[in-house]
């Protein structure tokens, strides 16, 4: 029986989705957030660092939400999520399924962490805080935005997936594009990102995977 050491409203709910995906049994062990949004001590029982997801699978414990992606899929022995060498495909899902975490994540994770910086600063120094994390945001993350938001749009234009039909880069690729709806717009003004957005939340894997986990779905902010 695979374990998977998930952390509740984070990236591990992409591993429950997948094991929907491949109709794989799988446990959830629960790991609740402090009032501060962070992990609590007991995950590093799981990992040393902290970290979610880890899964264990027999005697294999195995961290990062790509290398279990692959992992998992190779297990189940699913080549319909993968894409290989001769593919015209292959490219665009070596691109999306590292580039997830490679390069979008870091920037919307820089977006939550500059937008937290002045809630949680002492009261007197609120204002400085904030006016300091406001222009840290405009210098590193904001300009960055729009062209990874309108890379994304382009490259779900033809089939609404990012590397031809669905595949393990749309999985990986969906935390970043719904964190960026839900924090940044992303899908304003970009239809095929709003789409993506509308078609993986009505997989019935993934709504299994709700029903599974502890993850609140992202929504636009008003």
């Amino acid at each position: 029986m695979i374990v998977v050491h998930y952390l509740e409203n984070s990236r591990a709910h992409r591993i429950l989705w997948l094991l929907e995906e491949l109709g794989l049994d799988y446990e959830v062990k629960l790991y609740r957030r402090d009032k501060n949004f962070r992990a609590p001590p007991e995950l590093k029982k799981a990992h040393p660092l902290g970290k979610s997801p880890v899964i264990e699978d027999g005697d294999l414990r195995l961290a990062e939400s790509g290398a279990i992606v692959e992992y998992l899929i190779a297990k189940a022995g699913a080549s319909e999520l993968l894409r290989t060498y001769g593919d015209p495909t292959y490219p665009a899902y070596l691109y999306f399924l590292h580039g997830a975490e490679g390069s979008d994540m870091p920037v919307m994770v820089n977006r939550l962490v500059f937008s937290s910086i002045k809630p949680r600063s002492p009261a007197l120094l609120r204002p400085i805080a904030g006016k300091i994390a406001d222009q840290l945001d405009q210098m590193m993350v904001a300009p960055m935005l729009p062209p990874m938001f309108d890379e994304w749009n382009d490259a779900l234009s033809g089939t609404g997936w990012f590397a031809g039909e669905f595949s393990a880069a749309d999985i990986m690729m969906s935390y970043p594009v719904k964190a960026a709806s839900a924090r940044a717009k992303a899908a304003e003004g970009r239809p095929a990102v709003q789409a993506f957005v509308e078609r993986i939340e009505a997989r019935p894997a993934y709504q299994r995977a709700l029903e599974r986990g502890a993850f609140t779905q992202l929504a636009p902010k008003t």
